[in-house]
């Protein structure tokens, strides 16, 4: 198919639907390089479309913790004194650049978590 940039729901679908049965393909082949075509178009559309919540970045760092089973003094060599580390925790500081990239790192967090917190 000729894909064009998808301008109704009926053609995101139907483009949602072809990058599925390609999800797959292999790199430098017709399909693949349909599957890379597909994932532009229906990125775009997402993005024009639907907008996702801000993800509140102090909450994504506790959500890690516990997952990763940590406590506040295991930030302590990433963010700094167990009072940085507290009142980081506690909403009363502001993360830094420099944490934010630190934090970014350690967690795997993408970036765009605390760029409306830095």
């Amino acid at each position: 198919m000729n894909w064009k940039v998808l301008k109704t729901e009926g053609d995101y679908n139907k483009a949602s639907i072809r990058l599925m049965e390609l999800f797959h393909a292999k790199p430098n082949t017709v399909e693949g390089d349909e599957l890379d075509l597909l994932l532009v178009l229906v990125k775009d559309y997402d993005d024009k479309h639907y907008h996702l919540p801000e993800l509140d970045a102090l909450e994504v760092i506790k959500y890690k913790m516990e997952e990763m089973g940590l406590k506040a003094k295991d930030l302590e060599p990433i963010i700094g004194s167990k009072g940085h580390v507290s009142a980081i925790l506690s909403g009363k500081r502001e993360i830094t650049l420099k944490m934010a990239q630190k934090l970014k790192n350690y967690f795997s967090i993408p970036a765009e978590v605390f760029l409306h917190s830095v």
